[in-house]
C-alpha cells in the first residue's frame, strides 16, 4: 500500500456498477459480481469518508487520498484497527495451520511461539514465494500457477531505439494471433513498452505470456481506434488538398512527431516525399506501421516491489457470500492470495477491500452490520 500508484495509494476506481466494475478483473470477475453487490466502490468511499478520509477522482477513473499520501490511507487503517482492538504481531509469520476436531486452529509462528484461534483468515497478498503456499495445500486447498501480471515488454527494435518518455494517449494493443484489444496510453521506455494498454493486455493474458516464455508477437494501433480505411481517406485527402505538402509535415492527430518521423523512416519514406509523389507502396506501408505495427516482446519487466500475481487458491473452494473455505470450516481468504487480478485503477485494493469486508462480516456473525 505504501508504495502502490507511486506512493499515492490509488484506493479504489469510480465504477459504481457492480456488473461493469467485475469486467476489470481477468480472473475472479464472475465471483466478484456478486461480491460487488454487497460492498463495492461506493462503499469504500463512504468508509473512508465516514473516518475523515476524502478521495479525489482522476479523469481515468482511478481513485487517490485527496492529500496524494498512501500514509493517509494506512493512518485511517491503523487508527480503525486500533478503535477495534486488533492485536498486531509485526514481523512474524504464520508456519504452520492445524485444523482441530472442535474447529478451531492450531497455529504455529515464525518466532517460535504457539496459538490458537476459533476463526482464520488468511490475507497474505500474492503466494508467489510464500511459505504459507505449502500450508494451505495441506489443508486441501488447490493453488492456481502463480505466475506474473501487470508487467511491461522488452522489445529490441530499431523503430523504438531513443525514444524512450515519449507517450502515444490512445493506442490499441493486442497479441498475435488473436486477443481482446486493449486501448489506453502507451509509454515507449528504454527498454521496450509500457503504460495502462500495454498492462492490461499483460493481465489479460499473464497466463499465455507465461506458456510462451515471454516471447510474443503483438501488434499496435499507434492511432487508437482509427481503421486502415479511415487512414487511407485521410491519406487521400492530404494528396488532393495538400499535394506539394512534405509527408513528414503531416502528423497525425495524438502521434508524437519524434515517432512519426522514425516510423517514416522505417518505411523508407525520405523527408523530402510529397504527398503528390508518395508511392502507393509506401503509403501501404506506412498505413501497416500505423494501424497494425508488429513488434517481438522478448521478455517482462516488473518492478520488484510493486506487481500482481495471476494465480493463487482455486475459486470453486470459496463461497464468495462468506469468503469461506468450502473444504475447511472457519477457515476464510481474501485478496490476491485468491486466484483474483484486476487491471490497472484501483481494482485489485478493491477487490481486497471487498473480500476482506465480507470475510470479516461472516466471521464477526455481523452480516448485516454497516461498521468495522
Amino acid at each position: 500500500m505504501k508504495i502502490s500508484g507511486g506512493g499515492r495509494c490509488n484506493v479504489t476506481h469510480s465504477c459504481f456498477d457492480p456488473k461493469e466494475l467485475a469486467k476489470h478483473y481477468p480472473r475472479g470477475s464472475r465471483e466478484l459480481r456478486g461480491a460487488f453487490h454487497r460492498w463495492q466502490s461506493s462503499d469504500t468511499i463512504e468508509w473512508f469518508a465516514q473516518r475523515g478520509v476524502t478521495l479525489k477522482t482522476e479523469p481515468d477513473g482511478r481513485m487517490f487520498p485527496d492529500t496524494d499520501s498512501s500514509q493517509t490511507i494506512i493512518d485511517c487503517f491503523m487508527q480503525a484497527a486500533k478503535k477495534a482492538g486488533v492485536i498486531l504481531k509485526i514481523g512474524i509469520g504464520l508456519k504452520e495451520i492445524q485444523p482441530q476436531p472442535n474447529g478451531t486452529f492450531h497455529l504455529t509462528l515464525s518466532d517460535g511461539s504457539e496459538t490458537s484461534a476459533s476463526k482464520l483468515c488468511i490475507t497474505a497478498g500474492s503466494l508467489k514465494a510464500s511459505p504459507l503456499t505449502r500450508a494451505v495445500e495441506a489443508l486441501g486447498h488447490s493453488i492456481e500457477p502463480l505466475v506474473p501480471s501487470l508487467f511491461a515488454f522488452n522489445v529490441n527494435d530499431p523503430r523504438l531505439e531513443g525514444l524512450s518518455g515519449l507517450s502515444v494517449q490512445s493506442a490499441s494493443v493486442k497479441t498475435i494471433p488473436k486477443s481482446p484489444i486493449q486501448t489506453g496510453p502507451v509509454l515507449i521506455t528504454h527498454r521496450g513498452l509500457s503504460g495502462p494498454a500495454i498492462l492490461r493486455l499483460s493481465a489479460w493474458e499473464a497466463r499465455r505470456f507465461h506458456e510462451n516464455d515471454y516471447d510474443m508477437e503483438i501488434a499496435i494501433n499507434w492511432l487508437g481506434t482509427t481503421s486502415e480505411t479511415q487512414l487511407r481517406e485521410t491519406f487521400q485527402q492530404h494528396r488532393l488538398n495538400s499535394g506539394k505538402s512534405l509527408v513528414k509535415t503531416k502528423t497525425p492527430e495524438g502521434l508524437p512527431r519524434r515517432l512519426w518521423e522514425r516510423l517514416l523512416q522505417h518505411t523508407e519514406i525520405t523527408p523530402e516525399t510529397q504527398w503528390s509523389q508518395l508511392a502507393k507502396t509506401l503509403e501501404t506501408a506506412l498505413v501497416r506501421e500505423l494501424t497494425d505495427g508488429r513488434f517481438q516482446v522478448t521478455g517482462k519487466t516488473t518492478n520488484k516491489d510493486e506487481f500482481v500475481t495471476c494465480g493463487g487458491v482455486r475459486l470453486k473452494e470459496i463461497d464468495f457470500q462468506t469468503m469461506q473455505s468450502r473444504l475447511v470450516p472457519n477457515l476464510h481468504f481474501a485478496g490476491e492470495c485468491l486466484d483474483i487480478d484486476g487491471i490497472t485503477g484501483g481494482f485489485n485494493f478493491q477487490a481486497a477491500w471487498t473480500g476482506g469486508r465480507l470475510a470479516g462480516l461472516a466471521m464477526g456473525e455481523q452480516d448485516s452490520a454497516r461498521t468495522l
